[in-house]
């Protein structure tokens, strides 16, 4: 069982990777490439809008909403062209970092701060 979940993780990352790619692509049909682009963007940044140390919670996106995520674009891409970005990823030896997704989650704490303060202090 350990062994399957290891793969499961190895394939999932590999996957994050493909759909980096993908985002990339001109080859890619643009609703694909635009969701392609929000998924990896989120599974490549380097903080995660729910911290890992909420209990509980703090887990929800690394095993509900990224993998969920991913299953999703990889069905509004052709199997063709993400067997191609499959095995591209697969040669890939560094992670891509997303700034773009770490600019996001920063922006939500931001905002939910600000908010928070507003609300305390409203």
């Amino acid at each position: 069982m350990l062994e399957a979940a290891k793969r499961w993780a190895r394939l999932l990352k590999r996957d994050v990777v493909a759909l980096y790619l993908a985002a990339r692509s001109p080859l890619t049909p643009w609703l694909a490439r635009v969701a392609a682009a929000c998924v990896a963007a989120y599974a490549l940044s380097p903080i995660d809008l729910i911290p890992d140390f909420v209990p509980v919670l703090g887990y929800l996106d690394d095993l509900l909403i990224v993998p969920l995520g991913i299953w999703l674009v990889i069905r509004m891409i052709p199997a063709e062209l993400m067997a191609r970005f499959r095995a591209q990823a697969t040669e890939i030896n560094a992670r891509p970092r997303s700034l773009a997704g770490l600019a996001f989650v920063v922006l939500v704490w931001l905002a939910a701060l600000a908010l928070a303060g507003w609300w305390l202090l409203g």
